[in-house]
């Protein structure tokens, strides 16, 4: 495999974009993933926090330890990895991460590969989702990327501008991708506006470097208040209206109550 360091767009359409490799390297190892030619972004994507602008390299390390980011931003990157992968980890690569649910990190050939069975439905699903799962029931990993959702962030690309939540799309039998982004299409930086106050609250089997059974982002603009959700749908999701639990994650359901009265007494007036 050819690891081509690229300093100016466009990027090679055959190419696989790599720019911490926290998340593109295991693909790899396991065979989720396949190319020939890695490209390095490390001189092409922006880097740093300039205002209310973070670049997409800039790392989960450098997000969570600088003051002027938002609190539930800050707080989503610290309970997102252990510190060793957060030092390496962008902001761009968070936000694309992979599902990890087990039938499809294990190649089963399910929905989002292709198939006409989500397993997880009738299979082993405890940690799946608990809304807009009937299509395919995995569950988002991203924790800053529900902060994000909650606190309003746009995406700009090498191409276009659009709000955060419009960078995911539910998959569906005519298309199994999770986000709008073209093939070759970077994410270079993020505007996030600087609330009132923000909060991110997140329930998991460890209390430290696991992934979110709920995550609960919220951020106060004046008398209104927007909430980010990781760990219960395929997607971020920002709704606690209509959910659908299978039986074994309806569980989530009470703790998913319990952090959104949390995280609104957080960030009350």
């Amino acid at each position: 495999m050819e690891l081509l360091r690229q300093s100016e767009l466009p990027v090679p359409s055959d190419g696989l974009l790599l720019g911490g490799g926290t998340e593109l390297v295991p693909l790899l190892r396991d065979g989720l993933v396949r190319g020939e030619t890695l490209v390095d972004l490390r001189d092409l994507v922006p880097k740093g926090i300039r205002g209310t602008t973070i670049g997409a390299g800039t790392t989960l390390a450098e997000l969570e330890l600088d003051s002027e980011v938002p609190a539930a931003l800050r707080e989503a990157c610290r309970l997102s990895a252990s510190p060793q992968l957060r030092a390496v980890g962008t902001i761009g690569g968070n936000l694309l991460q992979a599902t990890r649910c087990w039938y499809w990190r294990l190649k089963f050939p399910c929905r989002l590969h292709g198939g006409d069975t989500c397993h997880a439905r009738e299979g082993e699903h405890r940690e799946h989702a608990i809304f807009a799962n009937d299509f395919c029931a995995s569950a988002h990993p991203s924790d800053p990327a529900a902060a994000l959702l909650a606190l309003r962030a746009i995406v700009r690309t090498d191409r276009r501008e659009l709000p955060l939540a419009d960078l995911y799309r539910l998959p569906t039998e005519d298309d199994r991708s999770t986000t709008t982004l073209a093939p070759d299409e970077l994410i270079l930086e993020l505007h996030v506006p600087r609330p009132d106050a923000s909060t991110y609250l997140k329930a998991m089997d460890r209390r430290r470097w696991s992934f979110a059974l709920v995550g609960v982002a919220a951020a106060r603009l004046g008398d209104d208040v927007r909430f980010g959700f990781a760990g219960v749908a395929p997607i971020p999701w920002g709704s606690t209206e209509d959910p659908t639990p299978l039986p074994g994650t309806a569980y989530k359901v009470p703790i998913l109550e319990a952090l959104v009265a949390r995280a609104r007494q957080a960030v009350a007036a």
